[in-house]
């Protein structure tokens, strides 16, 4: 029986990836490098900042400390978050609403840190959806690790197979699936349906995985 449904934040329940995008290359500029849109949406979407810091120094062969290279990017972050409005992806909102009035327990699992997601539930008023927040912050090993899930379902005292994941890109996924959860990718870009056949299920938004639910008798 359907008790709870896990959501990722960045991509998945916000449009967040071209801020991200926008960030990350005001960090570059003083090393007169920057990211085209394709390449940041094939290798750095999802991935948590940590990660694509190190990435983006040995690209580049940036000089800077990793250490202060990732100071200066959530600083910016947050900074930016406190003034821009991120938009909520297709059918959001009508879909938490639908799912918390079945009674089902709803979990936000990001790899973005607390200080993000609280200045983004600031201006989109979200936070109250969610019974529970696992963020980077709560965790030692980011997605794909499977850690922040298995975190997720003991604190919220549900077995795994009464859960489902939307995730919705391959490091999210990954993370879920090696939690031995069920994992629905919501992604509207056909072209990067190769790359999450490891999901049980792949839909374009969340009115798909809504009715498929309904059609399924899970809600």
């Amino acid at each position: 029986m359907l008790k709870a449904l896990l959501f990722d934040l960045d991509g998945t329940l916000i449009d967040s990836e071209y801020f991200h995008f926008e960030c990350w290359n005001e960090i570059l500029t003083p090393a007169n490098a920057q990211l085209t849109y394709d390449d940041w949406l094939k290798n750095y979407a999802g991935v948590p900042l940590p990660t694509n810091a190190k990435k983006l120094i040995e690209k580049y062969g940036i000089l800077t400390p990793f250490e202060e290279i990732v100071e200066r990017r959530e600083n910016l972050t947050i900074e930016r978050l406190k003034t821009t409005d991120v938009n909520l992806m297709p059918f959001v909102l009508e879909t938490l609403e639908f799912f918390k009035e079945k009674g089902l327990t709803l979990a936000l699992v990001t790899s973005s840190p607390r200080k993000d997601v609280e200045a983004i539930f600031e201006r989109n008023g979200l936070a109250h959806f969610f019974k529970l927040i696992i963020t980077r912050t709560e965790v030692t090993n980011s997605k794909p690790h499977p850690e922040s899930y298995e975190l997720c379902c003991e604190l919220l005292g549900v077995s795994k197979n009464e859960c489902i994941v939307f995730e919705d890109t391959i490091n999210g996924v990954q993370s879920a699936k090696a939690a031995n959860l069920v994992c629905y990718a919501i992604q509207s870009n056909t072209t990067e349906h190769a790359k999450l056949e490891i999901a049980d299920k792949i839909f374009l938004d969340f009115n798909e995985a809504k009715d498929y639910l309904i059609a399924t008798g899970q809600v």
